[in-house]
């Protein structure tokens, strides 16, 4: 039976390029409703996608209906997929707060299907802390966030707002309609997000890792059928939905944690930024700095547990270890040392200094090499497209 998905249209420039989106869909063999909002409407006309979906396009709360007795809920109830593509802010804040006062902001209330939310606006529309605000609301609720590229935006400026290929929200569309279940019955451990060592009770030293790659994959990894275990450094991101999440602050308390789950564990990835020195003795007090001029403070460090040399000590025949090597010279070279020394079965290997990669970006470039020798590199990718050639490449060794 053929899965019918709502595409939402909202008055954003960015309107135009959902014509392609509609037609790929319908000729993959999936039913289209298009629901657009009035701003939709003076950027691109319902016939084109009338033509395109090959039925009525639906842009008014209060026309008539011949197909349903209530129209909102009629098309609600027929949805398997909700698209808002593009999602302005004002839409956005909409959702995020339940107000219904036209058609396509009705049918969103009405809706019961999964909702894929692919924002599309001026950089500092986007960035706005009030956007930022209803768009975490919108994923608290189990919505679906496709993250915006960065680029040459309608207005002239530079920035993250611009709406992603058609084609990559196409196969998010896809992964959403027929969702992998390849993972099912694994208990996978992740870590992520940065670890930090406190210097004296209000300082610390720590580094640029966000957490995204590491949320990526535990996300991904729940999404196609895995129970899965997140033990989180510091980050800003918010909890992956049906993840259990263990919140850690030092190297030390990440390596315990990870070392008590890993006996129950199918797949171990280490993903979090990792500190490699801590402090050799924490100031009790806080250090105070003098008021007779400049001050040099000594402070002494010393070497913290290498997480995954621990774990690959420990490591069961039937469990699956991944690293990272995140290196800023001799990539491949770095990562094998850390691939054999850790005893992992494939290492993910970055450059940091490349430009989309590293930490505190929305993309990366990655390099795997497996324990066989074999090296497959990868173009610049969405951090969320990486965790799924991780998990495809997991599933793989899962099944040989």
């Amino acid at each position: 039976m053929a899965k019918t998905v709502g595409i939402g249209i909202t008055g954003g420039i960015a309107s135009y390029k959902i014509a392609d989106l509609v037609s790929k869909l319908k000729n993959n063999g999936i039913d289209v409703i298009v629901m657009m909002t009035e701003g939709a409407t003076r950027f691109i006309t319902p016939l084109t996608f009338k033509t395109l979906s090959g039925r009525e396009v639906v842009t008014d709360l209060w026309s008539e209906s011949l197909e349903y007795k209530v129209q909102h809920i009629g098309i609600a109830e027929q949805l398997d997929l909700l698209v808002i593509a593009p999602a302005t802010a004002n839409f956005i804040a909409k959702m995020a707060h339940g107000i219904a006062d036209d058609l396509l902001s009705t049918v969103a209330v009405a809706n019961t299907a999964p909702v894929l939310v692919a924002p599309a606006m001026n950089s500092d529309m986007f960035k706005n802390p009030i956007v930022q605000d209803n768009i975490k609301k919108l994923q608290s609720y189990g919505y679906h966030i496709q993250d915006p590229d960065s680029g040459m935006l309608a207005c002239g400026v530079v920035g993250k707002g611009r709406l992603p290929a058609v084609d990559v929200i196409y196969d998010r569309i896809m992964s959403l309609l027929y969702p992998k279940n390849d993972m099912a019955g694994k208990r996978v451990l992740v870590n992520a997000g940065s670890t930090c060592e406190d210097i004296d009770p209000v300082r610390f030293i720590g580094n640029r890792g966000t957490g995204r790659m590491g949320y990526a994959i535990a996300r991904e990894a729940c999404a196609r059928g895995a129970e899965v275990i997140l033990v989180s450094g510091k980050t800003h991101l918010e909890a992956p939905a049906n993840v259990k999440l263990i919140e850690v602050w030092s190297s030390q308390e990440m390596c315990d944690t990870m070392l008590k789950y890993q006996p129950i564990s199918d797949i171990i990835i280490g993903a979090a930024a990792v500190g490699d020195f801590r402090l050799a003795a924490i100031a009790e007090q806080k250090i105070k700095k003098t008021d007779d001029g400049p001050q040099s403070v000594m402070l002494e460090l010393v070497g913290t547990t290498d997480i995954l040399k621990e774990m690959g000590k420990r490591k069961q025949g039937s469990q699956i270890m991944v690293g990272f090597a995140a290196e800023t010279e001799n990539l491949l070279e770095n990562a094998r040392k850390k691939l054999k020394s850790k005893n992992l079965d494939f290492i993910v290997a970055n450059d940091v200094t490349m430009e989309g990669a590293g930490f505190a970006t929305d993309t990366n470039v990655v390099t795997f090499i497996s324990r066989n020798g074999e090296v497959v590199s990868l173009p610049k990718m969405m951090k969320e497209e990486v965790a799924v050639a991780i998990l495809d490449r997991v599933v793989n060794l899962l099944q040989a």
